[in-house]
Order: C-alpha cells, then structure tokens, then sequence
C-alpha cells in the first residue's frame, strides 16, 4: 500500500443520501475541488470505496523513503520494460 492516498472531491453531494454526505465529511473534504491527503489503511479505503463516484483518488508515497524500498503496491511498469511487448512495438532490440 500507498503511504497516503490523496482524495480529491469531483462531484456535488447535493441530492446524495445523507449517509454518503456524511462519508464525504468524515474523509475531511469541504467542497468540490477540496484535496486531503489521508492515511491508507483499510478503513479510509473502505470510505472511499463508498463514495468513489463523488471522488478521484491517488495513491502517495512518502519522499523520505529509500530508493530501494518497495512501497508494497507499486506502480506497473510498460510492457516494453519488461519485455512482454511485440517485437514491433520494443524501442530496442535485447541480444
């Protein structure tokens, strides 16, 4: 996992049940536009998820961390890095 996930509100809570209203708060977000960078367990992943069509999520990884170090989930890498692309679609050839 992502040390933080940044949580951007994208859409009104007007006409929204009041329990998603609530969720929206809780995640510390205002109003549209609002971001809050917010711890990532499973309990925010959960209140996002309950309201994932009001928000846009990013997961963030702490600039202090080693190089090295895996953040748990990690980012895909292109298919032509790791070699499972056409051979058309490859930059270079690898001998």
């Amino acid at each position: 996992m992502a040390d933080k996930l940044r949580v951007t509100q994208i859409k009104s809570t007007i006409s929204h049940i009041a329990r998603n209203r609530a969720t929206i708060r809780a995640l510390g977000l205002k109003r549209i536009g609002h971001t809050v960078e917010i711890a990532d367990n499973p309990a925010t992943r959960g209140m996002v998820r309950q309201v994932r069509f009001l928000v846009s999520v990013e997961e963030v990884v702490e600039a202090g961390r080693p190089k090295g170090e895996p953040a748990g989930r990690t980012a895909t890498v292109p298919s032509e890095d790791r070699g499972d692309a056409p051979a058309s679609h490859r930059s270079e050839e690898k001998s």
